[in-house]
């Protein structure tokens, strides 16, 4: 097994291919209308779905806005420089919910922006999470 994807509804999908797309630098892989169903679905990501686990925006037309729930955490992202990376999310109107800096309880170097549907996605600085390449 694998993992594939993760889905998240969005209220307009142009605003979110383009905020991950324009923003966090990730490819529009595919996206098809349902009008059966009244959605569509994108696909978006850094490496093909056969390589990699991706994101899907779904779009249920007529719909622009959803309660996330408490349940929801976030989406985390490993990035090469975490300070110049939410430096041009902000720079491109992406907002920040906490800069970049280490964990108040660890080394692992974070930062939280939010997506244009107020999903948090969280930045993790490459080399400081201590348990990354540790699983057996």
């Amino acid at each position: 097994m694998r993992l594939l994807h993760t889905m998240l509804r969005v209220g307009d999908l142009d605003r979110a291919i383009d905020f991950y797309t324009r923003v966090l630098g990730m490819t529009l892989l595919r996206r098809k209308d349902y009008p059966g169903g009244q959605f569509t679905l994108a696909f978006v990501g850094y490496d093909t779905e056969d390589k990699a686990a991706v994101i899907e925006l779904t779009y249920n037309w007529g719909v622009a806005e959803y309660e996330r729930g408490t349940a929801y955490g976030h989406i985390a992202l490993e990035v090469d420089d975490i300070y110049a990376t939410v430096e041009a999310v902000a720079a491109q109107g992406g907002k920040v919910l906490r800069p970049a800096g280490p964990m108040s309880h660890g080394t692992t170097v974070i930062a939280f922006i939010e997506d244009p549907d107020g999903y948090p996605i969280e930045f993790i600085q490459k080399g400081t999470a201590g348990w990354v390449g540790t699983a057996s």
